[in-house]
């Protein structure tokens, strides 16, 4: 703690020096040049490149040389010789103001270069990982297979299946359980965004505002609890005793994808809510007040002008809870367990396809297992999935979308 204390002092210590050279060269150079040149942003640019160098520096020597001590080191090296750099640069020529835009926006660039890279090293690490799976099992089995069950032999002393790795099971889970829980967030979370948006009073709308934002605080743990203690056993007896009235004898389990979803529904409406909110606060003024001096209701209003014109952030934000629906798992593994059941009845168990990952990345694997390989082309899958839910949203946000003057 003292060390790392330390090393912070001397990088502050070093943004400093770089600032102060940097307005004394332009204090210097304005004396006998252009008096446009900006003391203020001349030390700002030799700061921003001081920090912007260490930053780099430290991150490349964290890697590289795998030590805490050499990588503050580097950075410092980096930060006073960067700092100096642009310091010497300030002349009577120079646009300070000019250059420290210039560098802020690069690395703005850069980062989010960094956020494209990301994407793209994910998007092969599945690629490879999945390439090698199906080298061990064949792709119309993984797809279109109807029985999951990837319990396979790891050595050649142990005795264990074959292993079936149909995935259509964790899809249509996937689907049933995302589907129950869009079906609960989206009209309630909706109308509350539309509720708080226009008829609420500033006071009332603070106050049910907070109650979301605390709702949305729950870890979801509890939300699995809840599901599994309270939420999947009042699903089975209502549906036992609703059967039973009719004639009918049926067995339901505690856990079931009635009860995930349902939970993670009421987990998701925050979610909807603010957004929602959000993108109908953003409409202009102007057509709200145009249309009731047409002579419009409040529910005219709504259904006629603010949420076609809301349509495209909408479509973004439902597009949002239905991958936090999809990503969620520990709800999934409490309220519908994790058995990969080929069914779209919600009444029974069934497990989600990102349940799956983190069972088969679980405990001690063999990463040349098609049983471990198994988790990547799930999440190949998966990203192919949201890619195309994606590229849907966007094309229907293109079809929606109105340009205001």
């Amino acid at each position: 703690m003292t060390g790392a204390l330390f090393w912070l002092l001397v990088l502050s210590a070093v943004i400093a020096l770089a600032r102060y050279a940097g307005r004394r060269r332009a204090v210097a150079a304005a004396a006998f040049g252009d008096k446009r040149l900006n003391e203020r942003y001349a030390g700002r640019f030799a700061a921003f490149a001081a920090a912007a160098a260490m930053a780099l520096a430290g991150l490349v020597a964290l890697v590289a040389l795998d030590g805490a001590p050499q990588a503050f080191a580097w950075a410092a090296a980096a930060g006073a010789a960067a700092g100096g750099l642009a310091a010497w640069r300030v002349r009577p020529a120079f646009h300070a103001r000019k250059a420290l835009e210039t560098s802020a926006t690069g690395v703005m660039a850069g980062i989010a270069g960094i956020a494209v890279i990301t994407t793209f090293g994910i998007f092969l690490t599945l690629i490879v990982e999945s390439v090698l799976f199906f080298s061990k099992v064949p792709v119309h089995e993984f797809l279109f297979g109807g029985a999951w069950s990837p319990q396979t032999a790891i050595r050649a002393d142990q005795v264990a299946s074959e292993g079936a790795f149909g995935v259509l099971p964790l899809i249509t889970g996937t689907l049933l359980v995302t589907g129950i829980a869009m079906a609960v967030a989206v009209p309630i979370g909706l109308m509350a965004a539309i509720y708080l948006e226009t008829y609420a009073s500033r006071r009332l709308r603070d106050g049910l505002k907070l109650v979301l934002e605390l709702l949305a605080g729950v870890p979801t743990v509890v939300y699995g609890f809840f599901a599994l203690l309270i939420v999947g056993p009042a699903v089975s007896r209502f549906a036992m005793g609703l059967a039973a009235s009719a004639g009918i004898a049926l067995d339901v389990p505690a856990q079931n994808a009635l009860a995930a979803g349902l939970v993670m529904g009421v987990m998701i409406i925050p979610f909807v809510s603010s957004l929602s909110h959000d993108v109908m606060s953003a409409i202009p003024p102007s057509l709200r007040e145009g249309s009731y001096a047409l002579g419009a209701t409040k529910s005219e209003t709504i259904l006629k002008v603010i949420l076609p014109a809301a349509a495209p952030g909408l479509v973004g934000a439902f597009l949002l809870a239905v991958s936090r629906a999809v990503g969620e798992t520990m709800i999934v593994v409490m309220a519908a367990s994790r058995s990969a059941n080929l069914t779209f009845n919600p009444l029974e168990r069934v497990t989600t396809m990102t349940v799956q990952i983190v069972a088969l990345l679980t405990g001690d694997q063999e990463f040349d297992s098609a049983k471990t390989l198994a988790a990547f082309a799930i999440g190949l899958l998966l990203f192919l999935i949201t890619l195309a839910l994606n590229v849907v949203a966007l094309l229907t946000v293109k079809q929606f979308r109105m340009r205001y003057e």
